[in-house]
């Protein structure tokens, strides 16, 4: 999986290992994690929505972890460009599962340490081969 971390207007990419999957699966769009099973001591986060691995997106308003055609009528899922314009597109529960493949989380409580130290820009050193 992989996990977008919104903080203060920036948002950090960080992948989470297979052995600690468990960990989100079966949490729900609104929960609020621990930030030590992504190495983030000290921080709180908000899942607030994610992906499945055919980019349907995740509905809070869908239960289950469910693949569902919804009848639509705001985002996520469907942008409308007339008023009152609905459709009908498919769309994910707000239960994560194996599925998902993308989670979006947003701080709620800060760490001691920021996390542009911890999850910043990595240089990369070039070799003089």
């Amino acid at each position: 999986m992989i996990v977008n971390i919104s903080h203060k207007g920036k948002t950090y990419k960080l992948e989470l290992p297979k052995e600690k999957e468990p960990y989100i699966i079966g949490k729900r769009i609104g929960d609020v994690i621990e930030g030590d099973v992504l190495g983030l001591g000290g921080y709180k986060l908000k899942l607030t929505g994610g992906s499945d691995e055919s980019g349907f997106p995740m509905r809070k308003d869908i239960s289950g972890a469910v693949k569902k055609q919804a009848l639509l009528s705001s985002p996520p899922g469907f942008r409308p460009k007339r008023k009152g314009e609905r459709r009908r597109k498919t769309v994910r529960g707000n239960t994560y599962s194996q599925d998902i493949v993308q989670v979006n989380t947003v701080v709620v409580e800060e760490g001691k340490e920021p996390l542009e130290n911890i999850l910043g820009k990595k240089e990369e050193k070039k070799d003089a081969a």
